[in-house]
């Protein structure tokens, strides 16, 4: 938390007295547009550069793309919100002395892409767009809001041979939820953000929030799966990943980290270890 978004709450708040249509389109405007696109930070550039990149049009926006290798034996990798595809700079050379083809996008809002904001909706038809490109995934590594749109992707008939999650959702209600624990949104904004969410961002699907839960009908997702999270986590409390082992059972292996809290658990290398170790290819046989 920066420290302005406490300021930002309490004059939501405020305006909802007198005005709570306003306060209620405000909140939902700031819900559903990123405050920043996440910059290449140094020690990503290099890799960052070496990429082959082209884009994809979803929505009317473009969709900033990236390929690290021939596109054999592709691997996935799907951030999350207010992030960018570069955060992965540390998975791609590991990648690539596996004889793996790093992927990689820029939602849209994001990064490199086009337009102000995105949906689950909208990565899940991304993700399927490259696998029409690569085909069969052989593995998806994804963060945060990157795995909700995973296991929505996988569930709608993506195929991949295994799935790392990191900083996973599996509740789709927690995105609302959290963002008016950081602004301390009265009650009132609260179920005016839910009722915007439901009947305005998704009017075209019925229940959202049973649909974009990670643990629904957990047996379309016949995936081994690791999940990563951290106990730290600040954003994305720990429970969260916990009830993703519980619903998937012997098909996920839970792998708990400690300090690392939210964004930096992707850049830290016994994460990138044991995602790695999860998806590396089976030896050949000579």
């Amino acid at each position: 938390m920066s420290g302005v978004e406490p300021l930002v709450g309490s004059a939501l708040n405020t305006l909802a007295r007198p005005a709570p249509r306003l306060a209620g389109r405000a909140s939902y405007a700031l819900f559903c547009y990123p405050l920043r696109r996440g910059a290449v930070l140094p020690r990503e550039r290099a890799v960052h550069e070496q990429a082959v990149t082209d884009e994809l049009v979803v929505a009317g926006k473009r969709v900033r793309c990236y390929r690290w290798g021939p596109g054999e034996r592709p691997v996935l990798m799907v951030h999350g919100w207010q992030s960018r595809a570069s955060r992965y700079a540390g998975f791609v050379p590991r990648l690539r002395a596996l004889g793996l083809t790093a992927v990689s996008f820029d939602a849209p809002g994001h990064g490199g892409s086009s337009g102000r904001s995105t949906t689950v909706l909208e990565y899940r038809r991304i993700i399927a767009e490259l696998q029409a490109r690569y085909g069969t995934f052989h593995a998806v590594i994804a963060h945060s809001l990157g795995a909700t749109s995973a296991f929505l992707a996988l569930r709608a008939g993506v195929r991949a041979e295994r799935l790392v999650t990191v900083s996973a959702v599996k509740d789709f209600d927690h995105f609302a939820d959290e963002f008016s624990r950081i602004l301390s949104l009265g009650p009132g904004l609260r179920r005016d953000l839910r009722e915007r969410i439901e009947h305005r961002l998704f009017a075209e699907v019925p229940g959202p929030w049973e649909l974009f839960d990670a643990t629904r009908n957990t047996a379309e997702i016949d995936v081994p799966m690791r999940v990563i999270h951290d106990v730290d986590d600040e954003m994305v409390p720990v429970a969260q990943a916990h009830a993703l082992k519980a619903a998937y059972g012997e098909q996920a292996d839970l792998v708990l980290t400690r300090g690392l809290g939210h964004r930096k658990v992707l850049g830290e290398p016994a994460v990138i270890d044991s995602a790695l170790e999860f998806i590396a290819p089976a030896p050949v046989d000579h």
